[in-house]
C-alpha cells in the first residue's frame, strides 16, 4: 500500500545542543533536536533531510539522541524520531579544474557510512565541525567518495550563480561527467530561483528526478519548499527508489516559492543596484556596461539553453508555485499560531484546510490570500542580487 509524505531535503544545523557553531549563517536555534520538533509538530514533515550530519558538533548530536532512545536507526536507512525519519546528509563545496565551486549533497543510510565520509572529508576540509566547507575537490571525486560509501548524490541548487553546477561552473554535464557517471545520479535539486518548467528547458535533465527544498537556515524557513513523495515506508531506501522513479515510487509533486522570489532570479548590478527583468538573458549590464554582474538563474538558464522551450518528460510531476505561510502579508506571529492552533501543522493549514474552515479562524482578506498563496496567484516583485522577492498586498 502506497502512502503520501512531505519530504524537506535540505535543512542546515546552525550550531550544536551545546552551542557550537556548525553554519555560520544559520540561526543558533536551528539545532538538531529543534529541528526535529519544529519539522514533526509544526511543519507536519514525514521525512527531512540535514545536510550538516558529517560534522563532529552534529554527530555527538545524534548519538546523544540515539543513546537515550529518542531516535532509532532503521533496519532499510535512515533514522526515527517518532513519526518523523531523518535521512542524514552532507553538503561539501568543490574546486572544479575550472576554477568554478560548486555544492553537492550527500544522503546516507546508517551512521557508519556517515562516520566514515566525514573521516575521509577530515582530510579535504580545514574545518569539519564547520558547514559546506570547501573540499579541494571535484565534483566528481565528490561524487565518487558518495557513492563509495553507499551514499546517494545529488547536485544541489543547481543555477545559483555563486557555487553550483550550471550557475557557477558547466554548461552540460559532459564537461565534468561521463555519460555513465550522470547515469548513476538519480536527481539535482532545483533551487529557489528556479523551477520545473525553467529546468526543464535544458533537454540533459529530462531523466533527472528534480526535487525541492527550504536550504533552511533557520526553524522558521524549513519547508519553504518541499516535495510530495509516493511511498510504501519511510525509510531511507524508500526514498532512494523515489528519486530512481522505481517500484511505483516517485516524487509527485514539487512545492516551492515563485522563480521570481529567489534572491538570484534575474540579473543583477551592484553599480546600479538595478534588476533586469528582460526578455533576453542579461549577461552585463545595460546601464553602465560592467560584466561583473550577479547572473540571475533565469538569465543563466536563458544562455545556456538558447532557444531551447521548456518540455517536461512524462514522468515529471507537477510545480506547485506556493508562497509560505509566515510570508503571506497580514500573517503575524499571533495569527500563525492560532492557525496552528486551529489545524495541527503548515501542511494540514496548507493541504486539508477548507476555505470555510479557515472563515472560522480568520477573515475574509487573509482567507483569501492563504488560498492565493496556496497556487502562487499573489502579486509578486521579482528579486535578484542577493535580495529576495516581495509578496504584495
Amino acid at each position: 500500500m502506497f502512502k503520501e509524505v512531505f519530504a524537506d531535503l535540505h535543512i542546515h544545523i546552525g550550531a550544536g545542543s551545546k552551542g557550537d557553531p556548525v553554519k555560520i549563517t544559520a540561526s543558533r536555534k536551528l539545532n538538531f533536536e529543534n529541528i526535529l520538533q519544529e519539522s514533526l509538530y509544526n511543519k507536519g514533515l514525514g521525512i527531512i533531510g540535514i545536510i550538516d550530519c558529517a560534522s563532529p558538533v552534529v554527530l555527538a548530536d545524534m548519538d546523544r539522541l540515539l543513546e537515550k532512545g529518542k531516535m532509532e536507526e532503521l533496519p532499510a536507512g535512515g533514522i526515527a524520531y517518532g513519526d518523523l525519519v531523518i535521512i542524514p546528509g552532507v553538503e561539501v563545496e568543490s574546486r572544479e579544474e575550472n576554477g568554478g565551486q560548486a555544492h553537492y549533497l550527500g544522503y546516507f543510510p546508517y551512521m557508519r557510512n556517515l562516520r566514515e565520509f566525514s573521516q575521509v572529508m577530515a582530510e579535504y576540509i580545514s574545518n569539519i565541525n564547520l558547514s559546506s566547507q570547501s573540499t579541494g575537490l571535484t565534483g566528481k571525486e565528490i561524487f565518487q567518495l558518495v557513492e563509495a560509501h553507499g551514499g546517494i548524490f545529488v547536485p544541489a541548487h543547481v543555477f545559483t550563480p555563486h557555487k553550483s553546477f550550471y550557475g557557477r561552473c558547466f554548461e552540460t554535464y559532459r564537461d565534468l561527467f561521463s555519460p555513465e557517471e550522470w547515469a548513476r545520479i538519480p536527481a539535482i535539486e532545483l533551487g529557489l530561483s528556479s523551477d520545473t518548467y525553467m529546468a526543464d528547458c535544458i533537454p540533459e535533465l529530462a531523466d533527472k528526478t528534480f526535487i525541492s527544498n527550504s536550504d533552511a537556515h533557520s526553524l522558521e524557513k524549513i519547508a519553504r519548499e518541499y516535495n510530495l513523495l509516493r511511498v510504501k515506508e519511510l525509510n531511507f531506501k524508500e526514498l532512494e527508489l523515489a528519486l530512481w522513479r522505481k517500484e511505483g515510487r516517485k516524487v509527485l509533486k514539487n512545492f516551492g516559492l515563485d522563480p521570481a522570489l529567489g534572491k538570484y532570479h534575474r540579473s543583477y548590478c551592484e553599480n546600479c543596484n538595478k534588476r533586469f527583468p528582460l526578455e533576453y538573458p542579461v549577461l552585463k549590464c545595460p546601464v553602465c556596461g560592467r560584466e561583473d554582474i550577479v547572473v540571475g538563474v533565469k538569465d543563466r538558464i536563458m544562455e545556456i539553453s538558447p532557444g531551447k522551450e521548456s518540455s517536461s518528460p512524462a514522468h515529471r510531476g507537477p510545480y506547485i508555485h506556493q508562497i509560505p505561510l509566515r510570508d503571506i502579508p497580514g500573517i503575524g506571529e499571533k495569527t500563525f499560531r492560532r492557525l496552528l492552533d486551529s489545524f495541527g501543522t503548515e501542511m494540514d493549514i496548507i493541504h486539508q484546510a477548507s476555505e470555510e474552515e479557515l472563515l472560522e479562524v480568520l477573515n475574509y482578506k487573509l482567507v483569501e490570500r492563504i488560498i492565493k498563496a496556496r497556487t502562487g496567484d499573489l502579486e509578486i516583485e521579482d528579486g535578484g542580487g542577493g535580495h529576495y522577492g516581495k509578496v504584495m498586498a
